[in-house]
């Protein structure tokens, strides 16, 4: 099969344009980007020359760290605060250090364990979003200077392209719309782009799990299973620093290429980060009563174990090393000589056991998506900087040959999937359909019935409309069930009228939508202190226009109100979730597409069926 590159299509836009895709991970980022010229075939560039790694040639991710003063003002970032004068000046000045501050963004649905240790504390005045926009700030930096030094005419190259760059910014599966608007917010803060409702347009998202799919594909690693579609299907599994992210998909063309999800993509906590914490927590008992127990000195063996130990580990047979002194570093009483760490008998056996949470959640969850596939998939691609070693990717093998599923790996450049496969999406677009991943839907007003006791028991919470019927708030409507599969052209609507007994209330009609990750039995009731239920998003539009065509009636005891008829339009085959509010003025149609916000609404009264549409 010809590699993505080898079938992509010109360029068709009118002027030269720059888009940049920066994957800001957990604990490694990478930056990829291509220079669009009009009438030429994109091709992908990485950014592999970073302040403070110059001596390594090639390298194409950088630590996500960042170092601030007191004060607050950024001294270091990336591989530069990874260097060791760098921690030791950070010593002296009392710099703080920010690191995993990734999954501060993280949905509060998402829990987190780590094994009793605690995030690192922000900088004084510094939120997530500042930190996370000072970091992309600085990879923007870099990518800026690295096109200006690398390109002929690069100064002109990006003075020419700048004032209209595009960004595709890549987030873990589980993200979703309240996690975009903080890494739109990000990038506004980092000035990425403007804050302007065009500036906020130029940044895309793309999942992490489906930037990996297209990786695969540019690479050429899936031609096997891409050249010969079939009913079978294949998993991404993107195993990454903090996140595992498993996507599911199954060819359905090959002229062009088009794939849809077979099944709701999954994201758990299982990255490499928490084989390092527990791998801490397990040095801190067995150096307790040794001169190497202090922080310190567990701060480094831990590193070095991150380092050489838990990349090369493959046998829980084997004796363990791990090097992080001279060879005067001496405590045989732990097992330490000659500046090495020898973990023997139940000890190596113990580095085994720093695996295993995270590969039997990455079984279980690949488990769940073949199930979720009705058995389609055979094959798992095992992508992202987990994914080298050879103790994740031997047991995954081991556990999966039962159910006859083969796990591969690429040989090289795992780390930089992300960014490349993210470039990739926004050249390439492979994928024409995605599963939903939750139920969605919107609070309505419920007619009373007497006769069942439910609403019996919520009679207390009884609303009386301005025209006299009494009904019962709290109602969900499903818009889109779990498991559906969704087109990007398929549009889902949904009919609703409410009164008003205030015509300014339509300077700020809010549509609240609704997500509920409870299972797939549709809920009859919202229950808002119920953590299956969140808020996704507000719709909002200015309705003001109806002022002039908006007829009043009479209502109960003579008050006046009138009657707003509208319908709410959901785009949910996006990366990012896309809604508007249409409505009707003088036999004008008339629509809005909303900012995403979280605010209250109004309830209203569910008119008709559902109703689906593909554009």
């Amino acid at each position: 099969m010809k590699h993505a590159s080898d079938t992509r299509k010109p360029y068709s836009g009118l002027s030269r344009s720059l888009v940049i895709a920066i994957d800001v991970g957990t604990t490694f980022s990478g930056v990829s980007y291509a220079i669009l010229e009009p009438g030429e075939i994109p091709k992908i560039h990485g950014v592999t020359r970073f302040p403070g790694q110059e001596h390594v040639a090639g390298n194409s991710k950088i630590p996500s760290v960042i170092y601030y003063d007191k004060y607050g003002s950024i001294m270091a970032a990336g591989a530069e605060a990874d260097s060791s004068s760098i921690a030791a000046q950070a010593e002296d000045e009392g710099w703080i250090k920010a690191e995993l501050f990734k999954l501060r963004l993280r949905p509060r649905q998402m829990q987190l364990n780590m094994n009793g240790m605690r995030l690192s504390p922000l900088p004084r005045g510094k939120s997530p979003v500042h930190v996370f926009g000072d970091y992309l700030a600085y990879l923007y930096r870099c990518t800026r200077s690295f096109i200006s030094d690398t390109h002929a005419n690069g100064p002109s190259l990006w003075n020419s392209v700048e004032p209209d760059i595009q960004f595709v910014l890549s987030h873990p599966n589980g993200w979703e719309g309240p996690q975009q608007t903080r890494m739109r917010k990000a990038a506004v803060y980092g000035h990425l782009v403007p804050d302007t409702d065009a500036g906020r347009a130029r940044i895309r998202f793309v999942t992490e799990g489906e930037a990996s799919l297209h990786a695969c594909v540019l690479s050429g690693l899936a031609a096997d299973v891409l050249s010969n579609p079939s009913k079978h299907g294949f998993l991404i599994a993107d195993a990454g620093g903090g996140t595992l992210d498993i996507s599911s998909y199954a060819i359905r063309g090959t002229s062009p290429l088009a794939m849809e999800e077979i099944a709701p993509p999954d994201c758990i906590f299982a990255g490499s980060v928490f084989v390092s914490r527990r791998a801490r927590e397990f040095l801190e008992e067995k150096l307790k009563h040794s001169k190497y127990g202090t922080p310190d000195s567990l701060d480094h063996i831990t590193r070095k174990f991150d380092e050489t130990t838990k990349r090369l580990f493959r046998d829980r047979n084997e004796n363990q090393y791990i090097p992080f002194g001279s060879p005067l570093d001496k405590d045989s009483a732990v097992g330490i000589r000659n500046g090495q760490l020898r973990l023997s008998g139940t000890s190596a056996i113990a580095v085994a056991n720093l695996f295993e949470p995270s590969v039997d959640a990455a079984v279980n969850c690949i488990k769940a998506q073949i199930d979720a596939s009705n058995g389609m998939i055979r094959s798992v691609f095992l992508v992202g900087g987990y994914a080298a070693s050879p103790w994740l990717f031997g047991q995954l093998q081991e556990r999966l040959r039962p159910l006859q599923i083969t796990v591969s790996r690429p040989d090289t450049q795992t780390s930089k999937a992300v960014a490349d496969g993210a470039i990739g999406f926004y050249c390439d677009h492979h994928v024409s359909a995605r599963m939903s991943k939750f139920m969605y839907g919107v609070e309505f007003l419920r007619e009373l019935n007497m006769n069942d006791p439910d609403h019996v028991a919520r009679k207390e919470k009884l609303c009386e409309l301005p025209s006299g019927p009494k009904l019962l708030p709290d109602a969900f409507d499903c818009i889109l069930a779990r498991g559906v599969k969704v087109k990007e052209s398929t549009v889902f609507t949904r009919k609703y009228c409410t009164e008003l007994t205030n015509l300014s209330m339509l300077s700020v009609f809010e549509v609240e939508i609704w997500c509920y990750r409870g299972g797939n039995v549709v809920p009859k009731w919202i229950s808002r202190h119920d953590d299956a239920f969140s808020t996704l998003c507000v719709v909002q539009a200015d309705l003001s226009l109806l002022n002039g065509s908006a007829e009043p009636k009479a209502g109960k005891n003579g008050k006046k109100y009138w009657t707003i008829v509208f319908s709410v339009e959901i785009h949910f085959g996006l990366t990012e979730f896309k809604a508007r509010i249409k409505w009707m003025d003088n036999v004008r149609f008339l629509s809005v597409f909303s900012p995403l916000i979280v605010l209250i609404s109004l309830t209203f009264m569910l008119l008709g069926p559902s109703e689906i549409v593909s554009n």
